[in-house]
């Protein structure tokens, strides 16, 4: 991987409160403060040997001049020997292959290794990420978060943004050709016969058969009346030229009448002709759950009707206007979907929050994932481990520099620092002995 293909990396700032996350600082600001702080340490550096070479000059040097002499000495001593040490954890020191250097390129694997372990034995256990999960509240802080008001319109431009490119999508015709030979292959096999039979067999015991029933009876009562004219026309028409109107209109009457007193028996719920009609239809539920042939039939029928080419015909013209349909809402800021997906948003958080008990089937949930990602430890850790060792080694040397590089020239000023007043503290000392 070039370096100027790494991603932007995230550093603490001495402002971030503990427990947030830091704010992001990109590769250029990162290598700006590196650059800084390795001029600066270099600088301190130079500055001490310049120091040391210029008191060489002093013909008689005095005490003083030997007192700056030797904290100079000291404080190159001690800036070389951090150089050296923070240089060697990166790379080969001047480019020389001293033993023990460039330290994490030569131990990239065993980096990745021992990261692995790390994750694997500090992080991924069950006591920790269960008791990290309950003190977290995930539940009810997604209610909360799913309830704000800002967070609907977040969910529905997202949402509203990935549709048309998933209702385009459907629309390819190898993704119609697939859907046919497996759904509709699974849809030929289903047996749909006593699927029918249990729902006819819930509607007529919840009573709702009943009250469609009456309805019915009544709808049909009512249009005897008010087609009295019509079916006397019907009867006249199919009558004999020579048979009197009279008649004609009596034999019209008494069709209304005997079919009206047949719908009124039928609303009589103990009458004789209801006893039969659920007779008739307990023996269709029958046959639709336990009959071979009428299963055969009912799903013979089914298949027939797919496979007719109008009904294939009508499915797809309907697919094509629904997709349109969706298409230009989408396209439109005051788009139905969006409001939609935002009123669903909201109502689905309010009614979230506010119920307990669904909001411990979710943590349940999380901590029953949280375990099952327990089992998958090692396999993490390996593969963690296998990442590092795929990194390349440059890339890898530049990501850790970047992030802690500028930290450690800290480490270079103060070993130059810390060698000066040791050695200004060692020559006062011996001339105090002295």
């Amino acid at each position: 991987m070039a370096p100027d293909r790494i991603r932007s990396l995230d550093t603490p700032t001495p402002s971030s409160p503990p427990g947030t996350i830091p704010p992001a600082r990109t590769e250029d600001a990162l290598r700006r403060r590196l650059k800084r702080n390795r001029a600066l340490a270099t600088s301190l550096l130079v500055a001490m040997g310049a120091v040391f070479v210029a008191t060489h000059f002093i013909a008689d040097p005095n005490f003083s001049t030997r007192l700056l002499r030797s904290t100079s000495e000291a404080g190159i001593i001690g800036g070389l020997a951090d150089w050296f040490a923070v240089t060697a954890l990166f790379r080969h020191p001047l480019g020389l292959p001293i033993p023990h250097t460039a330290i994490i390129p030569n131990s990239q694997e065993r980096i990745g290794q021992t990261l692995g372990r790390f994750i694997e034995r500090h992080f991924l256990t069950k006591e920790v990420l269960l008791q990290k999960l309950r003190n977290a509240h995930a539940a009810q802080r997604f209610a909360t978060w799913l309830s704000a008001p800002a967070t609907a319109p977040i969910i529905a431009n997202a949402v509203v943004a990935a549709l048309p490119y998933l209702v385009r999508s459907l629309d390819s015709r190898d993704l119609r050709e697939f859907a046919r030979r497996t759904l509709g292959k699974q849809v030929q096999q289903a047996d749909i016969a006593p699927v029918i039979g249990r729902a006819i067999h819930m509607v007529t015991e919840s009573g709702e058969a009943d009250v469609l029933f009456e309805r019915v009876l009544g709808v049909s009562a009512r249009w005897l009346e008010e087609n009295r004219e019509q079916i006397y026309d019907l009867v006249k028409q199919r009558s004999r030229w020579w048979i009197p109107r009279t008649i004609n209109r009596k034999i019209a009457d008494a069709i209304i009448t005997g079919c009206a007193d047949l719908l009124n028996d039928l609303r009589e719920p103990e009458s004789e002709v209801r006893l039969k009609f659920r007779e008739a239809l307990a023996h269709l539920i029958d046959e639709l759950t336990n009959s071979p042939e009428q299963r055969q039939q009912i799903n013979a029928s089914k298949n027939r009707i797919l496979e007719h080419p109008d009904v294939q015909a009508w499915v797809a013209a309907l697919w094509h206007e629904t997709s349109r349909v969706m298409l230009d809402d989408l396209s439109h800021p005051t788009s139905k979907a969006r409001a939609a997906v935002e009123r669903i948003c909201m109502l689905l958080g309010r009614t979230l929050a506010a119920d307990e008990a669904m909001l411990k089937h979710m943590d349940a949930f999380l901590e029953e994932l949280a375990v099952y990602l327990v089992s998958w430890r090692h396999e993490i850790s390996t593969f963690v481990a296998e990442v590092v060792r795929s990194w390349d080694s440059p890339t890898l040397v530049e990501r850790l520099e970047l992030v802690v590089g500028s930290d450690l020239q800290y480490i270079r000023m103060n070993g130059t620092i810390v060698g000066a007043l040791a050695g200004c503290l060692i020559f006062l000392a011996s001339q105090l002995i002295g």
